[in-house]
């Protein structure tokens, strides 16, 4: 008889700290979407622009990132493997929300090369999501 292969209690950590992660990326969402104009115009010239003239699709990838990240977490803490569709889903919408940043828009060109280093982080953070929810239903830790 096999036994189930369970998830480790330092991927149980980490799960949980990416599901309070996640939730701090669905505030900072709810934050920049609830900006009003007067908010807006506090902002440096440069930064005004590009908050006024979000399109609904790169809106549409930030709050597939954030909500499939925070779902996909929580599912990954709670060992189901929907985990990975969920956050694969999360990264496409982190790619195509940092293409509208970068490419689109040249954040770096109107900001400076700080701006890249929460993409980074997010970018990398969902990647790593990504392979470990893989891992895990290769592994069967998430079932």
């Amino acid at each position: 008889m096999t036994h189930p292969v369970k998830m480790s209690t330092g991927m149980k950590i980490f799960s949980w700290l990416m599901v309070l992660w996640n939730g701090i990326g669905v505030a900072a969402f709810f934050s920049q979407v609830m900006m009003t104009p007067e908010m807006i115009a506090q902002l440096p010239e440069a930064q005004q622009a590009v908050y006024r003239d979000i399109p609904a699709w790169s809106y549409s990838a930030y709050a597939l990132a954030v909500f499939g990240g925070l779902i996909g977490s929580l599912l990954l803490a709670l060992g189901k493997k929907l985990a990975f569709p969920v956050l694969v889903v999360s990264l496409a919408g982190v790619v195509v929300q940092q293409y509208y940043n970068f490419v689109i828009i040249d954040a770096i060109k109107l900001m400076g090369w700080g701006i890249v280093v929460m993409p980074i982080i997010v970018t990398t953070i969902s990647i790593v999501l990504v392979l470990i929810s893989q891992r895990g239903v290769k592994s069967g830790w998430l079932n």
